[in-house]
């Protein structure tokens, strides 16, 4: 069996041993350490993940049991919920589900637009689009999944998207469209980030694949679409049922 291994979550230290963290294969934390994507490490060689290090004990310990323990008093669910749905632990997001006081909801219309800008640079002989998209949206919530589901990979590290979600009124994102593969030197040296979609960790290579991911994620979340535009270069606007 291999020995111990330490995480560094957002600054707290946490070891554990590699089959607690692959519990879950289909997980990020299965995927990252059964070699399926890259892992960074911190200066001491611990393996660092840029998370909620609080919010990771309840999700260390639910891989270590299965079974979900939160203090009586416990005030940050909506948190907790957001890292695992990160962390896509499928059996903890269910737990989770099932202790939310359920909430009777009217169904009311959400409008999504997205603004996309493309500016193509030629670097060695290939063209490449630095892409900017801006998200806007009547229902914060539908922003905040697309927020959770959505990071980048810079420099062979995964990094969250980086919006504010105490005052998230839009999701903006800037990313390099797909090259191909003899230009990944010119990614490290051009500091350009790669945008991916959670739990498939695709990457974004166009705008058309980028708008079906956010419709995809809408309408897993509960969100039922009714209007969908021929995908274009200008404004987007699709049109959901909440």
């Amino acid at each position: 069996m291999p020995g111990p291994i330490t995480l560094n979550v957002g600054g707290r230290l946490y070891t554990t041993s590699l089959m607690t963290l692959i519990r879950y294969p289909e997980s990020m934390l299965g995927s990252m350490f059964c070699g399926g994507m890259s892992t960074s490490k911190d200066l001491q060689g611990n393996y660092f993940i840029d998370r909620d290090g609080k919010m990771f004990r309840y999700i260390l310990n639910f891989l270590r049991t299965s079974h979900l323990d939160l203090p009586v008093d416990f005030q940050e669910l909506d948190i907790l919920k957001r890292e695992a749905d990160f962390f896509q632990i499928q059996p903890l997001l269910e737990a989770l589900q099932q202790i939310e006081c359920p909430v009777t909801k009217r169904k009311k219309n959400t409008t999504l637009n997205i603004i996309y800008n493309s500016q193509s640079h030629n670097v060695c002989s290939f063209n490449v689009n630095i892409v900017d998209v801006q998200v806007f949206s009547t229902s914060p919530a539908l922003l905040k999944l697309l927020d959770s589901k959505f990071y980048y990979t810079f420099k062979g590290n995964n990094l969250p998207a980086g919006t504010n979600l105490e005052d998230l009124k839009c999701i903006s994102l800037e990313w390099v469209e797909y090259a191909t593969s003899s230009m990944e030197l010119e990614y490290v040296t051009q500091n350009w980030k790669i945008l991916r979609v959670s739990p498939s960790h695709k990457q974004i290579r166009s705008l058309q694949m980028f708008v079906e991911q956010v419709i995809k994620i809408a309408v897993n979340g509960g969100f039922l679409l009714h209007s969908f535009p021929p995908c274009s270069s200008g404004p987007q606007i699709l049109h959901f049922t909440q």
